[in-house]
């Protein structure tokens, strides 16, 4: 069977309690804090394999949660980092948010690999809190929590060349005859119910990759007959090849089967009925193809689309065809469409519902902590200018800065968030 679009849940490990403990040493009575941090908490990390083709591994495991790091220990030992969870997946596969649907990730390209989601950090054990006022402390640093997110892992495939057509027109004996591709065939409608990858070689010694796509039916935009399925798998690709029966002997009219696929491809996305395309007018070794071959040529070569006659049962015209096509490559000189990122991890709104508190120490530096301020830290890079950007935006939606200024802030007073101090001014 094949699966190409799934919803799975991700989660990245949570990061290792720092611990508390002091030195217990013989002659050492009142020993120092030791307590070791916690170790980081696994990744998610997608990654290409190429032996894949489909998502069908995903059907029946829905849920992917990396570990959790370990805790510190005494004598400053760090706690282990957990091990990452690698999560395999075919070329050409695009992830989005569930809900939203926004593209968070295109492996297709030069990207193999990539960590979706940063495990929490470990938490500090209580030997970074000794100071000179504070010599015992007695607290440590909880890990930070991993990031929990809900996507849909869908399939685009990678191809050069996409074959169109409607059913039972003999794409899969084309695809069979030209490459090194065997998809099954019989004479039924809705035949090929997966599409199917086949590299082929010309001679001139080049070679491209074609995709046969299941026969598209009327409506196939709106998701009928599966349409939405397979239309996803063209829409990478620079060249479409339409095959028609030019035989009429089903009573279809091939000129009317070509506007009506082009129509369909308009409906589903305006792009791809601007692609380059070629038509294969198959069966032509058939006495009653004469007609609609003529009519073919007649209604499309004007507008710049070539009728090529072919059979793919004897091999009749294929290798021009092939060569035709292979021209038209060398010629596109665009990179494969690539889905730009759309949504990002920082835009994952909180459930958390701790309490954050504030407050005004006997130095004057206002406080700031709890969990979520934790968390915040710890899967954001205050360097780069989106993560300062989610930052002020995190002060602004939990109140900290309405609350700041009730206490009293004024411009340069200083505000402490753990490990993170700065001047505030408006």
């Amino acid at each position: 069977m094949f699966v190409d679009q799934v919803k799975i849940y991700i989660e990245s490990g949570r990061g290792g309690d720092g611990i508390v403990s002091f030195r217990r040493e013989k002659y050492v009575p009142n020993g120092g804090p030791d307590g070791g941090d916690g170790g980081r908490g696994g990744d998610v990390i997608f990654k290409v394999e190429d032996g894949l083709n489909t998502l069908i591994d995903f059907r029946h495991k829905k849920h992917y949660k990396a570990r959790s790091g370990s805790p510190g220990e005494g004598s400053n030992r760090h706690g282990k980092d957990a091990d990452d969870m690698i999560i395999e997946v075919p070329q050409g596969t695009i992830i989005r948010e569930a809900e939203s649907g926004k593209v968070i990730l295109d492996l297709a390209g030069d990207v193999k690999e990539k960590v979706l989601l940063k495990g929490g950090k470990g938490g500090k054990g209580n030997q970074h809190y000794a100071t000179p006022t504070m010599q015992i402390p007695r607290f440590a640093q909880s890990g930070q929590d991993g990031i929990g997110l809900w996507v849909i892992l869908e399939l685009k495939m990678i191809a050069d060349v996409g074959l169109v057509g409607f059913p039972n027109v003999g794409k899969s004996t084309f695809l069979s005859v030209v490459s090194n591709a065997r998809p099954k065939i019989a004479n039924y409608h809705f035949t090929t119910l997966q599409p199917n990858l086949g590299v082929v070689k010309t001679g001139y010694g080049k070679s491209f990759v074609v995709a046969d796509i299941p026969g598209l039916i009327e409506g196939a935009h709106t998701g009928i007959g599966l349409g939405h399925e397979f239309l996803r798998h063209i829409e990478r690709t620079k060249v479409l090849i339409h095959v028609v029966d030019a035989s009429g002997l089903e009573g279809r009219e091939p000129v009317d089967d070509v506007m009506k696929i082009n129509l369909e491809l308009e409906n589903f996305n305006k792009i791809l009925s601007s692609r380059p395309q070629v038509i294969a007018a198959n069966k032509t070794d058939l006495i009653e193809a004469e007609e609609h071959l003529k009519l073919l040529k007649e209604k499309f070569e004007p507008e710049g689309i070539n009728v090529f006659a072919i059979s793919a049962a004897t091999g009749k015209g294929v290798k021009e065809l092939l060569n035709y096509v292979g021209e038209m490559l060398d010629n596109i000189k665009e990179e494969p469409t690539v889905f730009e990122q759309e949504y990002y991890i920082e835009d994952i709104p909180s459930s958390d519902n701790s309490v954050i508190e504030i407050a005004k120490d006997d130095n004057g530096v206002f406080v700031v902590e709890g969990e979520p301020v934790e968390r915040m830290l710890g899967f954001t890079n205050l360097e780069s200018e989106k993560g300062f950007a989610f930052f002020q935006k995190f002060m602004r939606e939990k109140g900290i800065i309405e609350r700041l200024e009730e206490l009293g802030i004024e411009e340069g007073d200083t505000v402490r968030l753990y490990n993170l101090e700065f001047d505030y001014y408006k």
